[in-house]
């Protein structure tokens, strides 16, 4: 039977954003965290940002094997009974008795934290083709700032009460969410119809059939790496090269987030204005404030001056990729819009894991200078291979 879709109004947009930014921020709490959670377990710092790691590759994992039901079941159905499993996960997380627990526990909040990429497509879907990237836009700028907003809220919160105390306020909002969610966001109905095994199998046909799709997806890959290069080690050189406190470390890791809100406003608008412009011409552009900005770390990176430009750059520059590239691949493939975006978004978190890894492993070993080379090199990959396609 076929059943008309809902249109796409202002409440139902302004609650996809929210939703978006507050089940997201789940992911994120813990980096400004990690020094008091390493000086609560005794454990050193590479160790500890297994847990950020793991985080992001739980993501990955969500979008790769739940975000595709998307286009199989009622979406609202899939995100109610996915809440379930994200309360649960978050207080585990703030009971958890030892690091080798919050590894796993944390792969799971990853995992279930997805939701956000079922409320990107959604947008997608409801709105009318020249609204299209206007809706995308503004979903994901609740989305990003869901996810400054968490670094600052974690940051303050880990400061003054502890870090566990983050995740027992994440419960709380969470069980919130849901009751909001339950009565006001309305079903979506799925458009594939077959087997899981066909489903999973149609992503491999499609990233196989479109060259677009796949060059985005190695774009956002690296763009989030050098982004998670970053922000991952952030907290250890507040504290070993500005001499603070594992507590006011935190909490200005957390308030950089803050800075971070120019990416989000790029956010917006980039997907108002991207049609107007030629989509390779942006990505160059968005490609090469990456890279200043880890010019300006290298050479500002030991004061807050050179932090803070550095942040606005590196942040614009990503979420403007983000967006172009989400403008591409929704407009090239509208009917499969979940399995696209799990496609890219798995792309883009296996990205962000790998940076994680391996700035940390690379502050451990040769502190900022490191961690500089490593989220520098992700972006001059990502210049290198955007141009050679682009003239392919």
């Amino acid at each position: 039977m076929d059943v008309s879709q809902p249109k796409l109004t202002s409440k139902i947009l302004w609650l996809m954003a929210i939703s978006s930014g507050l089940v997201v921020a789940n992911n994120y709490y813990n980096q400004p965290l990690l020094g008091l959670m390493a000086k609560d377990f005794n454990v050193s710092e590479s160790k500890i940002s297994g847990i950020t790691m793991f985080t992001q590759i739980g993501y990955a994992c969500g979008l790769f094997f739940l975000i595709p039901l998307g286009d199989m079941f009622r979406r609202k159905k899939i995100i109610l009974i996915d809440f379930i499993f994200i309360i649960g996960s978050l207080l585990a997380m703030s009971i958890s008795p030892s690091v080798e627990l919050l590894i796993p526990i944390s792969f799971i909040i990853g995992f279930t934290s997805v939701i956000p990429q079922l409320f990107i497509p959604m947008a997608a879907t409801l709105a009318s083709a020249d609204e299209k990237p206007k809706a995308v836009g503004f979903v994901m700028s609740g989305l990003l700032i869901g996810i400054l907003g968490s670094r600052v809220l974690s940051g303050y919160i880990g400061d003054i009460y502890g870090w566990r105390e983050m995740y027992y306020i994440a419960v709380l909002i969470m069980c919130v969410l849901y009751i909001l969610i339950y009565f006001y966001l309305p079903e979506i109905y799925p458009s594939f119809k077959g087997s899981y095994k066909n489903l999973m199998l149609s992503l491999i046909k499609l990233f196989k059939s479109n060259s677009s799709l796949r060059s985005a997806a190695l774009r956002g890959g690296l763009s989030f790496a050098s982004l998670s290069a970053f922000w991952t080690p952030l907290v250890f050189h507040l504290e070993e090269n500005f001499h603070l406190s594992d507590g006011n470390a935190s909490n200005i890791a957390g308030k950089f987030g803050l800075i971070g809100a120019f990416g989000a406003l790029a956010a917006a608008l980039i997907g108002k204005v991207i049609s107007k412009y030629n989509k390779n011409t942006i990505l160059v552009f968005t490609t090469l404030m990456i890279l200043l900005s880890w010019i300006i770390f290298y050479y500002g990176g030991n004061n807050y001056i050179g932090l803070t430009l550095g942040i606005i750059l590196i942040d614009i520059g990503v979420q403007s990729t983000q967006i172009t590239n989400q403008s591409i691949i929704f407009s090239n493939h509208p009917e499969v819009g979940n399995r696209v975006n799990t496609i890219y978004m798995t792309s883009y978190f296996i990205g962000g894991s790998l940076g994680t890894f391996i700035s940390a492993y690379a502050f451990e070993r040769y502190n900022w200078v490191g961690v500089i080379g490593v989220g520098s090199s992700f972006a001059l990959l990502m210049l290198i291979f955007h141009l050679f396609s682009t003239k392919k």
